[in-house]
């Protein structure tokens, strides 16, 4: 099994950059506390990396 990590968005995406909202979709969050299950790969770390004010890694699985 893959070793995944739970991300819960903790900041809006309002009054930020596009960059920054474009990066929340493509985690799959776009609401206030909704969490997400993804594969826990160099890509999706750095996704979260670039917004840490925004979401946070509540779990790591596997």
């Amino acid at each position: 099994m893959a070793k995944t990590i739970v991300v819960k968005q903790i900041g809006s995406p309002i009054r930020r950059p596009a960059e920054q909202r474009a990066t929340l979709v493509g985690l799959g969050l776009n609401k206030m506390n909704r969490t997400r299950e993804l594969e826990d790969t160099p890509s999706v770390r750095g996704m979260v990396n670039k917004i840490p004010h925004l979401v946070k890694i509540i779990e790591e699985r596997g």
